[in-house]
């Protein structure tokens, strides 16, 4: 049975969009994130390859490429890249099955850590304007739309 679609009913101005401002907030944190990780020789990608690998040590390029929001082939290139850097170590051969566990390299953790305190600036940047109770009311709502989208 088809269900009625009131099709009156629209977006409206995309400045009083919720998503939209969301889309705008992200454009423009991956440009001060890029901006201010450019002097470290850093993507953003590459950045929260080194965040996700520094909390989750051994994690497979599937595992990483799912929590950074890219493709398998995208992190592979990531990974290849870190690695010829010596940000990052993977064995050549997996012990077991076929992933490649990655670890940071003492390099990549100073690497990160210049990376990290970089793009915390932004975020105190962004968030400066809310207070703390808001800055934690605005992650607890976000962390909630995103859930009821899964």
């Amino acid at each position: 049975m088809c269900q009625h679609v009131d099709m009156t009913e629209t977006v409206g101005p995309v400045a009083q969009s919720v998503g939209y401002v969301l889309k705008q907030v992200a454009s423009r944190l991956r440009a001060a994130m890029d901006e201010v990780l450019r002097p470290l020789d850093l993507t953003v990608s590459q950045y929260v390859c080194l965040e996700l690998l520094k909390q989750q040590p051994g994690m497979s390029n599937a595992d990483l490429a799912r929590a950074a929001f890219v493709t398998r082939q995208s992190m592979n290139l990531v990974l290849r890249g870190l690695q010829d850097r010596g940000l990052l170590s993977r064995p050549e051969v997996a012990e077991t099955g076929r992933a490649l566990p990655t670890e940071l390299t003492p390099a990549g953790g100073r690497a990160l850590a210049a990376a990290s305190a970089a793009v915390r600036g932004v975020e105190k940047r962004m968030l400066g304007p809310l207070s703390g109770p808001e800055q934690q009311r605005l992650l607890g709502d976000l962390t909630r739309c995103a859930q009821a989208l899964v």
